[in-house]
């Protein structure tokens, strides 16, 4: 079953060396294209994957496709957050925007719930990782996920706080989004310990997994905190500070996490520049400068390729949670190779997971913090390798340039999927970068306005004359 959440942060590290002829440097060239005419492409077939990919019977978000094996509510969460982006760029109306959001949500609120392990989509609120096509019931026996509950909730905030017209639809929605959010028992989730579990399954309880360690994790516990119906202790947030790991790596201190989604998932929604809680003012930064030294980190590790993995340079690079291109081990020039499927790919001084798997998302969903050195790569990546890796809904989910060993891949491994996962990082962030939608969107919001407060982030936009007490 593919999670999220990583693997736990051990020491994983694979050597490789390959031919002098493989490990060419790869010519570094600057962007010489339309900018702006990349960027509006890559957002319109991004944000098509969204609007194209769900369930017809529950609105629910393909988890992949065009592999198609069940629905994904974490996508389904980025999914109701680019209609907003859709809306906003003018690829739909928001008469259409609007109605689609309102037939997700209708549905999840009258989604069949219960503690029972079959027939139900959720229980006490929260949702199952994966759901069935036509069904929208638990996938097999997948565990009921607190971080994809949570990145669902995102989303669905999100259209409570732009969708503010005085008609029957965005009023109806208003009320749907707060309903939904009100009625997640997140401190059921807490399992009586200071920290939260990582979800629940019927036939086993809480899963021994819990939130421990910065990761994405941040939006969940600020929702957490903020919820007046059933709020997990405000001291939770400074407890799960605790559990940070604050090192040097590649050049760069910061608080680490090795795949990079860990750094993006939250910032999707949450700005927070210039807002900072105790942990960051005792180190003098704030969490959006800790997100860019990690994604510097991830680029400077990448382009000294110390593994010496095929085409890897500072313009390819970008290790993340992904798609990957067999389970099998291989020796190459000597030294055995871990190839993995899915996994949490990345690097930082708690572990390097590295097959020579890079994944565009991991660009992509950091553009707010280098968006320059981030699109130039997006921009070399489409550019190097054209139609392999960037198609109908822009780029597929991961390659590597390094396993050439079928018939099938003889100029190296590209993805056929594309991930919803994977993709909203993309979207979101690049229209962060660009007009701050999404960011300033949820700082009307109530919930997460409180959720931060109780944390104990000051400063910023959160100290500014009109944010809501």
């Amino acid at each position: 079953m593919r999670m999220v959440s990583p693997v736990k942060p051990i020491l994983f590290l694979v050597g490789v060396l390959l031919s002098a002829s493989a490990i060419a440097a790869v010519t570094v060239k600057p962007f010489d294209g339309d900018k702006k005419a990349f960027t509006r492409d890559l957002k319109q077939r991004t944000f098509n994957f969204f609007w194209d990919r769900i369930d017809a019977n529950t609105w629910q978000t393909d988890d992949r496709f065009p592999t198609k094996q069940f629905t994904s509510i974490a996508a389904t969460g980025f999914g109701l957050t680019s209609y907003i982006i859709g809306i906003h760029n003018g690829f739909i109306s928001r008469e259409d925007g609007a109605s689609r959001v309102l037939k997700t949500l209708e549905w999840m609120w009258q989604s069949p719930q219960g503690s029972q392990a079959s027939g139900v989509s959720g229980y006490k609120g929260f949702y199952y990782h994966f759901l069935n096509y036509d069904s929208g019931t638990r996938f097999k026996t997948n565990e009921l996920s607190t971080i994809d509950t949570g990145l669902l909730m995102a989303g669905v905030l999100t259209c409570q706080s732009w969708f503010t017209r005085d008609n029957s639809t965005e009023r109806r929605i208003r009320e749907l989004a707060d309903s939904l959010y009100l009625r997640v028992q997140w401190d059921w989730a807490m399992n009586g310990q200071s920290v939260m579990s990582m979800g629940w399954t019927p036939e086993k309880g809480f899963i021994p997994s819990n939130w421990t360690g910065y990761n994405e994790a941040m939006i969940l516990l600020i929702m957490a905190v903020g919820s007046p119906s059933h709020p997990i202790p405000a001291a939770a947030w400074a407890k799960w500070c605790t559990t940070y790991q604050w090192a040097e790596f590649y050049g760069y201190e910061y608080v680490n996490f090795s795949p990079l989604f860990g750094h993006q998932y939250s910032q999707m929604y949450i700005d927070f520049k210039g807002i900072q809680d105790e942990y960051m003012k005792a180190r003098g930064i704030d969490y959006f400068e800790n997100s860019r030294r990690a994604t510097l980190s991830n680029r400077a590790y990448c382009s000294a390729n110390p593994l010496g993995f095929v085409d890897y340079s500072s313009l390819i690079w970008g290790l993340t949670a992904s798609d990957g291109p067999a389970s099998e081990n291989r020796v190459i020039g000597g030294r055995q190779i871990n190839f993995a499927t899915y996994s949490a790919k990345g690097c930082s001084a708690l572990y390097i997971n590295d097959d020579g798997t890079i994944a565009p998302t991991a660009a992509g969903g950091s553009i707010p913090f280098e968006p320059e050195i981030c699109i130039n790569s997006l921009y070399y990546m489409k550019q190097k390798y054209g139609d392999q890796l960037y198609q109908k809904y822009g780029f597929k989910d991961a390659f590597n340039p390094t396993y050439t060993f079928n018939q099938q891949s003889p100029d190296g491994w590209f993805d056929i999927d594309y991930l919803g996962i994977d993709q909203g990082p993309i979207l979101i962030q690049l229209e962060n970068y660009e007009t701050g939608l999404i960011w300033n969107t949820l700082k009307r919001n109530p919930y997460i306005i409180d959720g931060l407060r109780k944390a104990g982030f000051t400063g910023g936009w959160l100290d500014q004359p009109g944010t809501r007490p």
